[in-house]
């Protein structure tokens, strides 16, 4: 692979199914056809975000230590499968034959709701920071939910479909990260403010 050939100098690229007929037999003049696309197309705003996401992941994950373990298993190890599924989603949003299962959605769904029975429950806002490791946590939710609106905005607007466990996983996984989040504060036994709401 090479890291550069130059073709996007314009600000046109490809997808994964450039070239191919639609799932009607029919071509259109979109970013799914043939034709180079726009990078300023929806497509690719969201695959930009899906990838900032990714590499945030990526650095939650390289800052776990490694006893850092939820409902037996490595924090670490659950952060690697999450950017996993995150390439599914770029894939399938790039126009390839994948999107991510509905088994995984609902494993999500089960484990986040075993950790948050581990910590007091909670009725406000909280002050993102208290440690190192939970900051960046709380980066990736935010961008997790940006993520998620540039994917249902693609969504909506017909240009790409995506699947609905594709989209479910992506509402669910700024709640797995806010989950792993309040789980390393609370192993670390630091006190969680909420916000003071300061007017002056």
């Amino acid at each position: 692979m090479v890291l550069f050939t130059g073709k996007g100098d314009d600000g046109t690229t490809k997808l994964f199914d450039s070239g191919r007929a639609s799932k009607d037999g029919a071509r259109h003049d979109s970013a799914e056809s043939g034709k180079r696309a726009s990078k300023a197309s929806p497509i690719f705003e969201c695959l930009g975000m899906l990838d900032e996401l990714n590499t945030l992941v990526g650095w939650c994950k390289a800052g776990c230590p490694d006893d850092l373990v939820a409902q037996e298993r490595s924090v670490r190890i659950i952060l690697h499968d999450v950017q996993d599924h995150l390439f599914t989603l770029q894939a399938e949003v790039a126009g390839a034959a994948k999107s991510i299962p509905l088994s995984s959605v609902e494993a999500m769904g089960v484990f986040i709701g075993r950790v948050e029975s581990e910590m007091p429950p909670i009725k406000t806002f909280l002050v993102p920071g208290a440690t190192e490791l939970s900051a960046r946590l709380d980066i990736a939710r935010a961008v997790a939910r940006r993520a998620e609106r540039r994917l249902v905005t693609l969504h909506e607007s017909g240009e790409r479909r995506v699947s609905e466990p594709s989209r479910a996983y992506a509402n669910r996984l700024s709640s797995l990260l806010y989950a792993l989040t309040r789980l390393v504060n609370h192993r670390t036994g630091v006190v969680e403010n909420p916000p003071a709401y300061r007017d002056v």
